[in-house]
């Protein structure tokens, strides 16, 4: 259990975190269900106020509704919004660092294109 969770993080940030990007990759699709807090807290073995206070998070962020008596859901609309925040935290915190690095290393298109992950498979 103890290389499931980061202990600089806070549990239910990481499972936040964790719901975030089955949504954005997909295998949390939008209107569906989330796992219940209580299975939530019973497969992870974690505190089941850990879980609420996670899927709160995301309900105050609009990306999922409580349905009352049924459940937690993913709302409509969540993957389009996350993404649109995912990429400009990417090109505002993260391309800046990397762009730095790369010219750190003398590196330039034409070496990050040659070593393209799949970049064969569009030839």
């Amino acid at each position: 259990m103890s290389g499931l969770w980061d202990d600089n993080q806070p549990i239910y940030w990481q499972l936040r975190e964790r719901t975030i990007a089955s949504i954005l990759d997909g295998s949390l699709k939008e209107e569906a269900a989330l796992p219940s807090v209580r299975q939530v807290a019973v497969d992870f073995q974690i505190n089941p106020l850990t879980v609420s206070k996670a899927y709160q998070s995301l309900v105050d962020d609009g990306l999922v509704e409580k349905r009352r008596g049924v459940g937690m859901f993913v709302c409509a609309g969540a993957r389009r919004q996350l993404l649109a925040s995912e990429r400009e935290k990417f090109l505002s915190e993260e391309w800046p660092k990397l762009v730095a690095r790369l010219r750190q290393l003398g590196l330039d298109w034409k070496d990050l294109e040659a070593r393209w992950p799949g970049r064969e498979e569009n030839e």
